[in-house]
């Protein structure tokens, strides 16, 4: 019960931070990573440190594409791969799917709120027109640095996602 409560406190205080100002801090994020590795190593040894290395890499895989196409924070990207330091690879990916889930669910009950979904929906179907022909590169106009969008912070649906994982 140990390694739960860390990783929903780790994720809570991201939440916070996020909510607030829109932002994750390097310092909560590469920390975690960094007690996760140590913990792991301390508790395991080099198989501990291993898991934990690999719960990093995976959590870094999974949303580096989507900071890459400039539609997710790194800060978000930086939480799953801390989050797979505590958890191990398999974890996080799970982590990563439900998270994925709740995003979706929660930013069209954002949009729908905000009378923003019918723009939401010609926008992604707009996303995919433009990778089709352009290949997929981040789309201009419908970056995070540059869209009109409603902004999600990211940490609430990393939260759901890590809270599902952890209870399944």
């Amino acid at each position: 019960m140990l390694i739960p409560g860390i990783v929903i406190a780790i994720v809570l205080v991201a939440c916070a931070f996020d909510l607030r100002t829109r932002r994750i801090p390097n310092a909560l994020t590469f920390g975690a990573a960094m007690s996760g590795l140590l913990f792991h190593w301390q508790h395991a040894g080099s198989d501990g440190a291993a898991l934990a290395a690999g719960g990093w890499v995976t959590g870094l895989c999974l949303f580096l594409p989507f900071f890459i196409l400039r539609g997710m924070g790194g800060g978000d990207v930086k939480l799953l791969a801390a989050i797979g330091a505590w958890l191990g690879p398999m974890a996080t990916l799970w982590v990563a799917v439900y998270t994925g889930i709740a995003g979706g669910a929660i930013a069209v009950v954002v949009a729908g709120y905000q009378g923003y979904l019918r723009t939401a929906m010609r926008n992604v179907l707009g996303v995919f027109g433009y990778w089709a022909l352009a290949g997929i590169r981040p789309v201009p106009g419908l970056t995070l640095e540059s869209g009109k969008s409603p902004r999600l912070a990211y940490a609430i649906p990393i939260l759901a996602g890590t809270v599902v994982t952890l209870w399944r």
